[in-house]
């Protein structure tokens, strides 16, 4: 499992310039039960992803997608970790 964690790197204008296109693309990303949560930070300064894939090198070239990283408005950190302990309900988002 990968959270995603950004920083924005332009003034808060011209992120929100992209936000259609980034909640196109999350969209796309639950539809595909990839994407398990996400929203902005408090204060909004970045945001958060949780997604499962099957590995590092395809969760990095997932979010190389988004376009906030396209266009230059956000930079992602990523931390891998292995989902040992959930939830029930959380069962089905567990690979």
């Amino acid at each position: 499992m990968f959270a995603f964690y950004s920083v924005y790197l332009k003034p808060i204008e011209v992120v929100d310039q992209y936000l259609d296109a980034h909640r196109s693309f999350l969209k796309g990303l639950y539809e595909k039960w990839i994407t398990i949560c996400s929203g902005p930070q408090i204060p909004r300064t970045g945001g958060f992803i949780l997604l499962n894939a099957s590995d590092r090198v395809e969760a990095l070239e997932i979010m190389n997608n988004d376009p906030y990283v396209i266009n230059g408005v956000a930079r992602y950190s990523l931390i891998e970790f292995e989902c040992k302990s959930f939830a029930e309900g959380f069962r089905q988002f567990v690979k």
